[in-house]
């Protein structure tokens, strides 16, 4: 069978270095990766007490779910070529130092607008880590060794995203939310010292003319504004505008034709639209480009990608809704939460510690594959299990399942991807699958957002019409203070009991709350697995693509 070209060359195996010293920058390189994946996720099983504490409604949670996500997203592809440009060590040890002070930030803020701004500044120090931990990989290790190394990065990547829900309940539980944050700081300063030792500085200058701040403008603007809308769309309305809608002096009207989500996912489609079609134009007139679309003929990297993002918005879909499910309507702490979600680090890191033996045997795009057929099934049981009067232990063996695939799938997605990348596009290809990859954990919270407020209100709303003594006002403040909160107010009338303002139909109030609150969860659970399905039929063209590279 003849094979046609790639559009670009492969990069030849280099000889192996003989620095000892590269394995201990792999060591630095996952503590820095560490962090700032951990952090994508040790939020979620904490927004109850944040909640609690902030006095936050669902909206303002979103945001602290979601800007670290959409900062990180719309700089990823600039930092990628910052550090192709500039050096990818620097840009490293930059970026790590940037999110340590804004975790300090974020674990003081007293208020949400300035919690909200830490998670933004932290979005912006871990942009410059990620891009640049993937492309010195691909720069440092060549032959077995890159297969080994892109296994322990990818094994990282996903343990850690797992393991955030334990720790968070964790710290949470024994101290504070406040050290979810704080935590960054002692394992920065370790990851700094480690990296000014160990990581060797690499760099693949693009020597075409000209920088490409219209690319990043106009991808920052799009992305901005689409995970923006999806957020904001279940307060501000779909479509017409259900309230005005006001940032400083400026407000959005209540009787403007179109809502603020709808102007926003409009206007940022059409962003994103200008950003891909510009970037075509500057890389057909040799200009350098912010994304090389050229990438996109490769096969294996433009469905890995579709993977890649379908994957993250399951995952964080997943993250965002299963522990305020468990806390506000199963009453589980917030310890006994991370335990539960503990269940996707176990399966992870047990999976991806072997991932790279079933990949020798099998091929890594068919071990992406089997991981999200697993994946799919592991979401699709914690659908079917998740309510009020269900047993968590076995919405945790749900998770260990999907534990598995996701370390399957995520250890090998990754070299999958870039095995026909050439090495001088590292950093970029590295940080546009990055870019993917945060674009979708952006939107999965988002989604899964937009849906549990859409299910809320129909499912509480009919399960407290079946209880004759309560007024239908009364009813109506509880069906908007649940969907307000997040579901925070169904524990706090469940820890009054019949000693609260409702009186004795006050546990008769929480079982109706939290059955209706459990119902639009599994509607938003059931979001991620329709996600996570597409990323399936992905793997499928993934393993076909790499079947016509390879002959």
């Amino acid at each position: 069978m003849t094979a046609t070209p790639p559009p670009y060359p492969r990069t030849p195996p280099a000889p192996a270095a003989t620095d000892r010293r590269r394995w201990w920058s792999l060591v630095a390189l996952a503590g820095g990766l560490s962090m700032i994946v951990l952090d994508g996720t040790i939020v979620g099983v904490a927004l109850p007490a944040i909640i609690a504490d902030l006095h936050l409604d669902l909206t303002d949670a979103q945001w602290i779910n979601s800007m670290y996500a959409v900062v990180f997203a719309a700089l990823l592809l600039t930092s990628g070529r910052l550090g192709d440009r500039l050096g990818r060590r620097r840009l490293f040890l930059t970026g790590v130092t940037l999110f340590a002070l804004a975790s300090v930030a974020a674990g003081l803020a007293g208020t949400a607008t300035a919690l909200i701004a830490g998670r933004a500044l932290q979005g912006v120090g871990g942009a410059m880590v990620l891009p640049a931990t993937l492309s010195t990989v691909n720069a440092t290790f060549r032959g077995p060794e890159r297969a080994t190394a892109f296994g322990i990065w990818g094994a990282v990547m996903a343990g850690m995203a797992a393991v955030g829900p334990l720790l968070g309940g964790w710290l949470t539980t024994q101290v504070t939310w406040r050290w979810i944050f704080f935590v960054n700081v002692p394992v920065a300063v370790l990851v700094v010292s480690l990296g000014v030792w160990a990581v060797v500085e690499t760099r693949e200058p693009d020597r075409r003319p000209g920088a490409d701040v219209d690319g990043l403008l106009t991808s920052a603007i799009g992305f901005g504004l689409v995970v923006f809308g999806l957020i904001e769309g279940s307060s501000a309305g779909w479509w017409r505008p259900t309230r005005a809608f006001s940032v400083g002096p400026w407000t959005w009207s209540a009787d403007a034709p179109l809502s603020i989500a709808a102007s926003a996912l409009i206007a940022g489609s059409v962003f994103v639209m200008l950003f891909i079609v510009w970037e075509r134009h500057r890389a057909g007139n040799g200009r350098s480009a912010l994304l090389d679309v050229g990438l996109f003929r490769i096969a294996p990297f433009a469905w890995g990608n579709v993977t890649a993002m379908a994957v993250a918005v399951g995952e964080f879909a997943l993250v965002f809704v299963l522990p305020l499910v468990l806390v506000n309507a199963m009453g589980l702490s917030i310890m006994q939460a991370g335990v539960v979600l503990s269940g996707m680090a176990a399966g992870a890191f047990l999976a991806g510690a072997s991932a790279r033996h079933v990949a020798a045997r099998l091929g890594a795009p068919q071990v992406v594959l089997w991981g999200l057929a697993l994946e799919v099934s592991g979401t699709a049981g914690c659908a079917v299990l998740v309510a009020a009067s269900a047993s968590p232990w076995w919405v945790g063996a749900a998770l260990v399942w999907y534990g598995v695939g996701l370390g399957l799938a995520s250890a090998q997605l990754t070299s999958t991807v870039l095995a026909d990348v050439p090495a001088r596009l590292s950093g970029a290809a590295s940080a546009t699958q990055s870019t993917v990859r945060q674009v979708g954990a952006a939107l999965g919270s988002a989604l899964a957002g937009a849906m549990l407020a859409a299910r809320v209100d129909e499912a509480v709303s009919q399960r407290l019409s079946a209880i004759p003594q309560l007024p239908d006002s009364v009813a109506a403040a509880l069906v908007k203070g649940t969907g307000d909160s997040g579901g925070g107010m169904i524990s706090a009338l469940r820890a009054q009991g019949v000693h609260g303002r409702l009186g004795d139909v006050g546990p008769q109030v929480v079982s109706a709350l939290s059955e209706g609150f459990a119902q639009a969860g599994a509607a938003a659970i059931w979001v991620a697995c329709a996600c996570l399905a597409l990323g399936l039929v992905g793997a499928v063209q993934v393993v076909r693509a790499s079947r016509r590279t390879a002959c």
